[in-house]
């Protein structure tokens, strides 16, 4: 817009005259100087700034419009500055005519190079015949009354020759650059040649005698070189430059090439009619052809004669070349393995390629005439339809192709999967077809594969929770009566190693079956891992919540009934689990993973109430998880921040009510002041490491206070249950025991270890040389929870026990049932036969201190003598040192001393 504004205001000042004569002459001489100036420098600016194959062409520009800028300065320096009239010969003309050559070669380079030395011979001749015609049409017209003129110097006749042919040179150029010119940056290009081709029709109306004659510096004439030159400024840096890709797709370009194509092919024809003219010219005013005029006209037929020889064997090569590719085409097509089919615009099948019969099982002849809707499956057809008509619609610059997947019939009556790439083709469509039935199979197969268990084939987890996403969503959205089933079967790691693994998968197998055969169609069985399994169970749409439920909760108990039937496995084994049953139902708005999460809570609900059981979800127990996960939360810290606390409860003597020892126990009291049991802490938390951690300080704290005890004269032994695991495990090593013994100067005798665990994978052997150690250190062993399991009974037998703990199943039934009475005697005479001291663990009531005396049993501990005491209390009790026995006769049992192991090893203090 600048540059209309600008050029416009010359226009207008040079139509009016400017003003005054000294104003026209300035403008005419100087403006145009600074006019050609700025293009120097832009052009000059831009070919530095700028490195390609374009440079050279910029810079040669800028040149040329600095020779203007000077000619136009040295004409003002005459006219405005010496106020006298231009020589006929001047340094100016020189400036004016150095104009023309770089603008030729700046041309030269902006033009397309041809590619074969036979393109550069049809560029010279291409050059020459347009050059030629203007020179034919010129003389003709008024360069041969400037060539005649009488009495008139050489050199001005030579400097009047030179500008119109440097004009025409220039002209060619432009003409030939409009029809050849290169792909990069051509809005640059096409506004240069447009700013020249200004330049060289002013400088041809300057040239006429009739405008000659009669021009002055600032008259219109001067308008046409200012924005001629501005333009040439304005040529590389105001036009918008677009990307080559997007040049070549753009649509008025695609529309306006075969034009271009037309008028450079009809160029030596428009040339040889131009020359004609010019010829014809002279005829019809009845002067004698001037032999300029001949020579010109000859050279120009003779070129074009030579041209079209050369366009002739081009074309002939074009045809060979062109039969080759069509060959070679042709038996791309035939040997290609993919069908190649072309449809018309009406859909009817006017080419198919000769590999049809292989991929589709039909001859390509069959196929020609056909409709292609007829071959296409129906399901699939209005797909394929809609994908037709949506790239037809598209741009083809947008997208070329799409591509077309559906199930073709085959000459065998069968469908195959075949996918196709698509084409437009003169207004109809190319198909290149492929049969990839195997490949649709596979990613079939594959799925499965994602999607489901590979030893049941249930859907899995994530097919599982898809489905109940589905379900939740949709029309099913606001139906309560979905509900979700958690399974865990019961006992199925016992069968595992028992059996073996082989075993597992086998009742796995059948368990799965049995789950699938019995919901319902549309209900969904899954195997999540392991021995877990689910079932969704779709609702109904009733409103009866509450029947619903009760419905449900039939269909779980008799799934549990089911899935609890003996299974035969590996062989004819017959083998039973139970099954574990968590019953969630949805709720408006709940999301899939809360809905699992509810079913999964349900279920372990209903392990830890006993097993074999079915239970419904109910918000308390997610309360419930939450508490837990707080209270674990807290248990990590809680021994950092000082909230343990070490208890200790007696062991009483039964023969004479003395405390014979003492259980060291731990109590968390809780930020909140809640009192936790071990067994109630314990419970809340998987952390191997916190519990461990716990441990160690349980045993250092009992150690440190035990020795403190025995330095003001109390020298009972503290009992520490640690669990058989524990003592194998790395993280206690025998030296730290020995260490903390001898650290807090622990008398020999003074500490006893309750073994604690009954896993039957402990290896005795292990277990046996670390306990015979720690004996060796003196350290008593205790053997806990005696009478419960066979265990207990081959861990008697292979370890070096001196005290055994009845277990407190014995003890709670001791008073009232008589078969509890033999169990527990036999143990008592069998302890009394190996030597070994037996404490009873539970005592609460005196009938049970009454029994136990009366069956022999030597030591008790319980609520019947004193609960778990502080240590303010325990030493007032040691002080004391005597608690009430029921019953009046005392009971003996053998003659040792309480608690003394017959081969104790006494460590001496250090």
């Amino acid at each position: 817009m600048a540059l209309v504004v600008i050029c416009a205001g010359y226009t207008t000042g040079a139509s009016l005259g400017w003003g005054s004569p000294e104003l026209a002459l300035f403008m005419g001489d100087f403006g145009l100087s600074a006019a050609a100036l700025t293009a120097a420098v832009s052009c000059f600016l831009y070919g530095r700034a700028h490195r390609g194959s374009a440079r050279p062409a910029w810079l040669l520009f800028a040149f040329s419009s600095f020779m203007a800028s000077a000619g136009n300065a040295v004409w003002g320096w005459y006219e405005v500055v010496l106020r006298t009239e231009v020589p006929d010969s001047s340094i100016a003309d020189l400036f004016f005519l150095l104009f023309a050559p770089p603008a030729i070669v700046g041309l030269l380079v902006l033009a397309k190079k041809p590619v074969t030395r036979a393109g550069w011979v049809c560029l010279a001749l291409d050059a020459w015949l347009i050059g030629g015609s203007l020179l034919t049409l010129s003389w003709s017209l008024a360069l041969a009354r400037t060539a005649h003129f009488q009495n008139e110097p050489v050199a001005q006749a030579a400097l009047s020759l030179a500008y119109p042919l440097l004009d025409i040179v220039l002209v060619s150029m432009v003409l030939v650059l409009h029809f050849r010119r290169s792909q990069a940056n051509r809005s640059a290009t096409n506004t240069a040649i447009a700013a020249l081709a200004l330049t060289v029709l002013c400088d041809a109306l300057f040239t006429s005698p009739l405008l000659r004659e009669n021009y002055a510096s600032g008259q219109l004439l001067d308008a046409g070189w200012f924005a001629g030159s501005l333009l040439l400024a304005y040529a590389p840096w105001g036009v918008r430059r677009v990307p080559d890709s997007a040049v070549t797709v753009r649509g008025p370009w695609l529309h306006s090439r075969p034009v271009a194509g037309s008028l450079a092919a009809l160029t030596p024809y428009l040339a040889a009619a131009v020359c004609t003219l010019g010829i014809l010219y002279n005829v019809v005013e009845g002067r004698r052809v001037d032999r300029v005029v001949v020579l010109t006209g000859c050279t120009v037929v003779l070129a074009l004669v030579v041209r079209q020889g050369i366009m002739l064997l081009d074309n002939i090569a074009l045809t060979h070349e062109l039969a080759q590719k069509e060959n070679h085409f042709r038996s791309l097509v035939q040997g290609s393995s993919d069908v190649i089919m072309i449809a018309a615009p009406t859909g009817i099948l006017r080419y198919v390629s000769p590999a049809a019969s292989g991929v589709y099982g039909r001859d390509a002849e069959e196929l020609i005439g056909s409709e292609l809707a007829s071959l296409i499956h129906p399901e699939d057809l209005g797909a394929v339809v809609h994908e037709v008509r949506r790239f037809l619609a598209v741009s083809p610059a947008e997208e070329p192709t799409t591509r077309i997947e559906c199930r073709f019939r085959s000459g065998r009556g069968d469908w195959l999967n075949v996918e196709s790439t698509v084409n437009r083709h003169q207004g109809g469509l190319i198909f290149n077809s492929r049969d990839v039935t195997e490949r649709v199979r596979l990613q079939a197969q594959l799925q499965h594969n994602a999607e489901h268990d590979p030893l049941t084939d249930l859907p899995n987890r994530a097919l599982f929770t898809r489905r109940v996403r589905q379900a939740l969503s949709g029309r099913r959205a606001s139906d309560p009566g979905t509900a979700v089933l958690f399974i865990d079967l019961d006992g199925f790691k016992g069968v595992n190693d028992r059996l073996g693994h082989q075993a597992g998968d086998d009742l796995l197998v059948q368990a799965a079956r049995r789950l699938h055969d019995s919901v319902r169609a549309g209900d969904t069985a899954a195997r999540l891992g392991g021995d877990e399994f689910a079932a969704l169970i779709l609702g109904d749409g009733g409103r009866d919540q509450a029947a619903r439920q009760k419905q449900v909760q039939e269909i779980a108990d008799r799934l549990r009934l089911t899935l609890s039937r003996p299974y035969r496995v590996d062989g004819g084994n017959e083998v039973r689990v139970a099954a574990s049953i968590g019953v969630a139902f949805a709720e408006p708005g709940i999301e899939a993973g809360d809905l699992l999460r509810n079913a999964d809570l349900a279920m372990y609900r209903a392990k830890a109430a006993g097993k074999d059981r079915v239970e419904l979800y109910a918000p308390q127990m997610q309360a419930e998880v939450v508490r837990r996960t707080e209270l674990a939360a807290r248990l990590r810290t809680a021994l950092d921040d000082g909230e343990f606390a070490l208890l200790h409860q007696p062991v009483v003597d039964l023969a004479t009510g003395r405390i014979s020892a003492v259980g060291a126990q731990a109590r968390w009291r809780s930020a909140q002041g809640i009192l936790f049991t071990p067994a109630e802490y314990l419970r809340v938390t998987d952390d191997s490491e916190r519990t461990a951690e716990l441990g160690r300080w349980l045993l250092e704290e009992a150690v440190e206070q035990a020795a403190e005890r025995a330095g003001i004269g109390h020298r009972t032994p503290v009992s520490i249950r640690i669990s058989a695991r524990r003592l194998l495990d790395r993280s206690l090593p025998l030296g730290s025991i020995e260490s903390l013994l001898t650290r807090h100067g622990l008398p020999s005798g003074s500490l006893i270890v309750e073994l604690a665990d009954s896993d039957p994978r402990i290896p005795l052997d292990e277990l046996e040389q670390r306990l015979v150690t720690l004996r060796r250190l003196g350290v008593r062993i205790a053997l806990d929870g005696f009478g419960s399991g066979h265990v207990a009974i081959n861990a008697l037998r292979r370890l070096p026990v001196d005290i055994l703990k009845l277990d407190r199943g014995l003890v709670e039934g001791v008073v009232e049932s008589a078969r509890l009475r033999k169990i527990t005697r036999g143990v008592l005479r069998i302890a009394d036969e190996l030597g070994v001291q037996t404490v009873a663990e539970g005592v609460d009531v005196p009938e049970q201190v009454v029994a136990l005396r009366a069956m022999g049993c030597t030591h008790a501990q319980g609520m019947a003598f004193s609960g778990p005491l502080d240590e303010y209390r325990l030493r007032r009790a040691l002080v004391r040192d005597e608690y009430p026995l029921p019953g009046a006769v005392p009971v003996r049992v053998g003659n040792r001393p309480p608690f003394r192991s017959n081969n104790e090893t006494p460590v001496p203090p250090t």
